[in-house]
């Protein structure tokens, strides 16, 4: 009798780009990808933190360089990418947020969050798999999106269109690539304590909407979010596209 063998979580030999790579989040999925053996490239828009992250991770070990990126600006992402890829995963975790009710969004606030988290999102995807699909090679494409792409939220609801506009590309282009072997999917995590969300934690009120909400009762981390992008990034999720993986304690399980 011949027993099943789970698929390996490795990614040796693999190249990542992750994006918004200098703090939180994105930091932690840097980290995640190299513990499991891929070479990564740490990007964002300020240069000191990535070289930082690049020399305390080489220090531990770890395979990453660093690549000055904002993906606000399509024409630059686009030559970046193509000029040092192809990368065989994709994360990419930069992203705004300028919260507020809606009856006072400004078109300047709107387009900021847009271009960012939409536009700029959507055409980083596109970017990474191009290369892909010219190497003929297969991929994983990760979008850090948020439970707020599955709910309504207070004072979020540019934030929440944003997110929820992620979900439907991620859908269609999961469909597209399909036959190219290149997989799209997204994280969608509640809120996670890192130096941009100090100040939401720092409000009472909001921290007890917040440990309400999620029925684990506990405020995530960002190590919560690292066996997710390893799992998704990696052959063991192999037969895993076009949807989303919710880190949110049962926040969206009413």
């Amino acid at each position: 009798m011949s027993l099943p063998r789970t698929p390996s979580f490795r990614l040796d030999g693999k190249r990542a780009l992750v994006v918004g790579a200098s703090s939180g989040i994105g930091e932690g999925c840097a980290v995640a990808l190299a513990e499991a053996g891929a070479h990564v490239t740490l990007a964002a828009r300020r240069e000191d933190p990535l070289n930082a992250l690049a020399r305390t991770m080489r220090a531990a070990g770890f395979d990453a360089d660093t690549l000055l990126l904002d993906v606000a600006d399509i024409a630059d992402t686009d030559a970046k990418v193509s000029a040092h890829g192809p990368f065989d995963v994709l994360v990419n975790s930069a992203g705004l947020a300028r919260h507020g009710p809606a009856l006072n969004t400004t078109p300047e606030d709107y387009d900021a969050v847009t271009d960012l988290n939409v536009k700029g999102a959507y055409f980083l995807t596109r970017a990474v798999a191009r290369g892909l699909a010219e190497a003929q090679k297969p991929g994983s494409l990760i979008n850090i999106s948020s439970q707020m792409a599955h709910v309504g939220g207070i004072d979020r609801a540019v934030y929440c269109a944003t997110k929820h506009a992620v979900e439907g590309f991620t859908k269609s282009m999961a469909i597209e690539w399909g036959k190219k072997g290149i997989r799209v999917n997204t994280i969608c995590p509640t809120f996670i304590r890192t130096p941009l969300t100090e100040q939401t934690f720092s409000n009472p009120e909001r921290v007890a909407w917040i440990e309400e909400k999620i029925k684990l009762g506990r405020i995530g981390e960002v190590t919560d979010i690292m066996g997710a992008v390893a799992y998704l990034a990696s052959d063991a999720s192999a037969l895993v596209t076009g949807t989303s993986l919710l880190i949110d304690g049962g926040w969206t399980a009413d």
